[in-house]
């Protein structure tokens, strides 16, 4: 069974979400590489998820769950053949994996992710 492995939150202000995070439950923040983009450490090795903060392209915010899985090309073909889309294709996180974000039949948006530390 697959679960659920990693959290984003897309805002407009991610400063402000990162204070009122770490002030409210002590998260910690790092950014990654040259992006606006930050790590989000929930807790120690373990425990919970850790997840990630950005801008939002357009202002709103929102949360997009991501799910491991063993092929990210594979689960894409799943998701089509179950009424589901494909709304962002896969992209290589260098040194880290792979990913892909997905339309549910329902308009939930979420992402399909596979941990590759060979991926350019």
């Amino acid at each position: 069974m697959n679960r659920i492995n990693h959290f984003e939150f897309q805002v407009k202000n991610p400063k402000n979400a990162m204070d009122f995070y770490s002030n409210v439950f002590g998260w910690k923040f790092e950014q990654f590489g040259d992006q606006e983009y930050y790590f989000v450490v929930t807790g120690n090795e373990g425990q919970g998820i850790n997840g990630g903060i950005m801008p939002s392209p357009d202002g709103e915010a929102r949360t997009f769950n991501t799910v491991e899985v063993s092929s990210v090309d594979e689960y894409l073909e799943i998701v089509v053949k179950n009424g589901g889309e494909v709304v962002v294709p896969k992209n290589a996180i260098p040194g880290i994996g792979y990913v892909a974000y997905c339309k549910d039949p329902e308009g939930l948006i979420f992402g399909v992710y596979h941990n590759d530390r060979e991926a350019k």
